[in-house]
C-alpha cells in the first residue's frame, strides 16, 4: 500500500492495532496462568475481557471507514510477546517472575497506548468523530491497566521481590 494520504496511513495503523489485538486475546491468558500473584492473574484477566471489547470497538471503526480489519500482521506486537514469553518460562522466585512479567506487559501498553492515541488523532483529524470516541475509549482502559500494572508493582510484587529468598518462604520458588 502507498501510503501517500493520512486517510490510508489511518487504516494501516487500525489493522497493525487489531492485529495486536488478536495476538493479546491469545497471550494474555498464558500470562494469567503464569502470574503467582492472585491480584496479577486477576488484573490479566480484567485486561482479557477489555481487549475483547477493543476488538469489538475496533470492527465498529472499521465499518465507518468501510475496510476490512485484516491484511497486516502487527511485528512489534509479536517481538513483545515472544519477549514476554521468555519470562514465562524461567524458573527462580515467583515475585520476581511476577515483576517481570509485568515488565512485559508493560511494555505492550505502552505500545498501545501510543497507537491508539495516533489513530485517535488520526480520526479526529479526518472527521470520523464517532470513531475517535471510541478509539479514546480503548486509550483510556489501556491507560488505566497501566496504572494498574503500576500500583500491582509497586504495592505487591517488587517488594516481595527484594525478599531474600530465604525469607519469601520455600512454597514461593517455581
Amino acid at each position: 500500500m502507498k501510503l501517500d494520504t493520512l486517510q490510508k496511513l489511518y487504516t494501516n495503523e487500525l489493522r497493525d492495532l487489531y492485529n495486536a489485538e488478536m495476538q493479546l486475546l491469545k497471550a494474555l491468558p498464558k500470562m494469567a496462568k503464569a502470574a503467582a500473584s492472585e491480584d496479577l492473574k486477576e488484573a490479566f484477566e480484567k485486561h482479557l475481557e477489555q481487549t475483547k471489547g477493543h476488538v469489538e470497538r475496533l470492527d465498529q471503526v472499521f465499518e465507518e471507514i468501510d475496510e476490512k480489519p485484516k491484511g497486516k500482521t502487527c511485528k512489534a506486537m509479536k517481538g513483545l510477546i515472544e519477549e514476554g514469553s521468555e519470562i514465562l518460562g524461567e524458573d527462580g522466585e515467583e515475585s520476581v517472575i511476577d515483576a517481570g512479567i509485568i515488565v512485559a506487559a508493560q511494555k505492550v501498553e505502552h505500545y498501545e497506548i501510543a497507537g491508539y492515541g495516533s489513530v485517535r488523532t488520526f480520526a479526529q483529524l479526518l472527521g470520523k468523530d464517532r470513531s475517535a470516541e471510541l478509539l479514546q475509549k480503548t486509550l483510556d482502559e489501556e491507560s488505566e491497566t497501566n496504572e494498574l500494572l503500576n500500583k500491582l508493582a509497586e504495592d505487591i510484587v517488587n517488594p516481595e521481590a527484594l525478599m531474600e529468598p530465604e525469607m519469601a518462604g520455600a512454597s514461593s520458588s517455581r
